[in-house]
């Protein structure tokens, strides 16, 4: 089962409202809706919302002036912590994939020795609708993950399925909106076809073949973003 993030309220908020100078496309000075307005556009409390207000003071993205109001102050400071947020989320990213290379790797190898009949149907299952969804234009994501976690099973290592379950929060980065943009890695579909047909006829050679193949796909795609 995998582990929920806990996500503070407050980091929320200053999201929200990062989100709300962007979309409005404010400007340094321009002033932001009072607290009132705020709680209640957020549906949060009045203490979620001036601990999100500290936070993004203190960045330097807005300036609290006592009986004035709430205004924007660096554009420029507001612009670079996105670029920075992107590229700490690139690069967590590719630290990710390499350990993602070793660990999955290893299970899609077993995987291709060892899966049975009754997992290989539960793979077919996945992959049909896997297809529906994304001929429907519909989010894959999960479907995504559910496909790696059978071959993960499929491989029969209960210690190697218990340490990357530990590792599923990080891994899970990859199938949530990685990048903003949650089909950002719908190029790498063919080939979770063709390694599991590999894996289904216990040839690990074209299996482990697929499987770099993906991983490469991904890797050029979190580079190109």
């Amino acid at each position: 089962m995998p582990k929920i993030q806990k996500i503070l309220v407050h980091e929320q908020v200053s999201q929200e409202i990062q989100n709300y100078i962007q979309e409005k496309e404010l400007s340094e000075g321009d002033k932001l809706p009072s607290v009132e307005e705020m709680t209640q556009m957020f549906g949060v409390g009045r203490s979620s919302l001036r601990e999100a207000l500290r936070y993004l003071e203190a960045m330097d993205i807005i300036q609290v002036e006592n009986g004035k109001g709430i205004f924007v102050r660096d554009v420029n400071t507001f612009r670079f912590m996105g670029k920075v947020k992107v590229e700490q989320e690139r690069a967590f990213l590719l630290h990710t994939l390499e350990v993602r290379r070793a660990l999955e790797g290893q299970a899609v190898r077993l995987a291709s020795k060892r899966i049975n009949d009754k997992q290989i149907a539960e793979v077919e299952a996945c992959l049909a609708e896997y297809r529906e969804r994304k001929e429907a234009g519909k989010d894959t994501s999960q479907i995504d993950l559910a496909f790696h976690r059978y071959i993960i099973k499929a491989a029969g290592n209960p210690v190697l399925e218990t340490v990357l379950d530990s590792f599923s929060g990080l891994y899970e980065k990859f199938f949530n909106d990685p990048l903003g943009d949650k089909q950002l890695f719908d190029e790498t579909y063919p080939m979770h076809i063709t390694m599991f047909d590999a894996i289904r006829i216990h040839d690990t050679e074209n299996a482990m073949e697929e499987f770099y193949k993906m991983m490469d796909c991904l890797e050029a795609k979190i580079k190109s973003v």
